[in-house]
C-alpha cells in the first residue's frame, strides 16, 4: 500500500492523550488487533499527546519506531481535551475517522459494528451510554442534570449520554476541522453538522487505569463551553431577569411614593435591604452571563491558532509541521502531510505494503 495516497488509508483512529502512561500499550493492542481484523493493514492510529508531564510522549514515539501504522503527534502544550482532538482530526488522512478516548471506557472492538452501519448510509455512527461502569453517583447525576439542561436550551438537538466516541466519514471530518471556534464542544457541533448520523448503543467500561482527567472545574467549564456554543437563551434570560428586577423597581417606587404622600413613612431598613440585594444580585447575574459570551466573542476575535504541533513523529522520526496548520484548508494540510511522509526513507515505507 502506497502510504502517501490517503484515500489506501480506510480508517484513522485518534486519541487524545494526557498523562496516559498505563494505559496507552493495551489501547494500541486493542486498537491495532481490531484494525487489522476490519481493514488488514489499511489504517493508521494517530495518538496526540496534549502536553503531559508523565512519559506519555515517551512511550509513543518509542512506539512509533516500531508500529509505523502509528502517527505521533506532540502539541506545543496542553491545549485541552476538546482541541487535541481536533488536532488529532486535523492530521487524520483515511476515508473514515474512529474518535476515541485513551482511558478505554469506550471499547475500540466497537469498530466492526460502527463500520458496518456506515456500509448502509451512515455518516456519523456515534455511541450512547447504555450503562456507565466505575462512575460515581455524583458524576452520573451531573452528567444527566448537564444533558437536561443543554437539550432544554440548544437549538441543535443533541443526543444524550453521548461523548466524542464516534465513527465519522471524510466529509463530516472536513466540516467539522474547518470550524474555527476555540471553545469547542465537538459532539455537538457534529450533531449541527447533519447527516445521517445513527446511534449505537453500548455498556462503557469502567477505567483502564490512572484517573480520571476531568475534574469538576473543568467538567464546568466544558459545561459553560457546551451552553454558549448552541444557545443564545441564556442572554434572553439575562433580558428577562432584567425586566423583572425593572418591574420590581417600578412597584416599590409607587408604593413609597404612596406612603409618603399619605405620611406614612415607617423605617423600612429590612425591606430596603432586601430589595437593593435583590436589584444588585440580578445585575451580576446578567452582567455575568453577557461577560461568558463577550468573553468568547473575544478570544475569537483573537484569531489564534487552533493548536500548535510540535512535532509529528513516525517511524521514531520527528517531522515539524508549520505553525499555522489548524489554519490551513484540508487540502493544504493533506499536501504538508504528503510532503512529510515524503521524507521518510523508503525502506520506512516497505512497512505500509499489505
Amino acid at each position: 500500500m502506497n502510504f502517501n495516497k490517503c484515500d489506501k488509508i480506510k480508517v484513522s483512529v485518534v486519541a487524545p492523550c494526557y498523562n496516559e502512561e498505563l494505559t496507552i500499550l493495551e489501547l494500541l493492542r486493542r486498537i491495532t488487533e481490531v484494525c487489522r481484523d476490519v481493514v488488514c493493514e489499511n489504517y493508521e492510529i494517530i495518538l496526540v499527546d496534549d502536553g503531559s508531564t508523565d512519559a506519555t510522549w515517551q512511550i509513543l514515539s518509542d512506539f512509533s519506531s516500531r508500529d509505523s501504522h502509528v502517527v505521533s503527534v506532540k502539541l506545543h502544550r496542553n491545549h485541552g481535551h476538546q482541541l487535541a482532538v481536533t488536532a488529532g482530526l486535523a492530521v487524520a488522512r483515511g476515508e473514515r475517522v474512529l474518535l476515541i478516548d485513551a482511558d478505554l471506557q469506550d471499547p475500540p472492538e466497537l469498530l466492526r459494528d460502527m463500520m458496518a452501519v456506515m456500509d448502509h448510509g451512515a455518516d456519523v455512527v456515534y455511541g450512547v451510554r447504555k450503562e456507565r461502569k466505575g462512575e460515581s453517583k455524583f458524576k452520573l447525576l451531573t452528567a444527566w442534570m448537564f444533558y437536561k439542561i443543554l437539550d432544554m436550551l440548544s437549538s441543535t438537538p443533541i443526543p444524550r449520554d453521548t461523548g466524542d466516541f464516534r465513527l465519522m466519514n471524510r466529509n463530516i471530518v472536513d466540516v467539522l476541522t474547518a470550524m474555527p471556534e476555540h471553545h469547542r464542544f465537538i459532539r455537538g457541533m457534529v450533531s449541527w453538522i447533519g447527516g445521517n448520523q445513527v446511534p449505537l448503543y453500548y455498556d462503557r467500561d469502567a477505567r483502564f487505569a490512572g484517573v480520571t482527567k476531568y475534574p469538576l472545574s473543568k467538567m464546568i467549564r466544558f459545561a459553560l463551553d457546551a451552553i454558549t456554543g448552541f444557545s443564545t437563551v441564556p442572554l434572553r434570560l439575562a433580558t428577562w431577569l432584567g425586566v423583572i428586577a425593572a418591574g420590581v423597581a417600578v412597584l416599590v417606587s409607587i408604593y413609597a411614593v404612596y406612603r409618603w404622600l399619605t405620611n406614612d413613612i415607617v423605617p423600612g431598613w429590612a425591606s430596603t435591604l432586601i430589595v437593593s440585594a435583590f436589584l444588585s444580585g440580578t445585575q451580576l447575574v446578567v452582567l455575568g452571563i453577557i461577560g461568558e459570551y463577550l468573553g468568547r466573542l473575544v478570544e475569537e476575535a483573537k484569531g489564534r491558532p487552533l493548536f500548535m504541533i510540535g512535532a509529528i513523529t513516525i517511524k521514531g522520526v520527528s517531522y515539524s509541521v508549520p505553525m499555522n496548520f489548524s489554519e490551513l484548508s484540508a487540502n493544504d494540510r493533506l499536501k504538508c502531510l504528503q510532503n512529510i511522509m515524503q521524507e521518510i526513507p523508503a525502506e520506512m515505507n516497505n512497512d505500509y505494503v499489505s
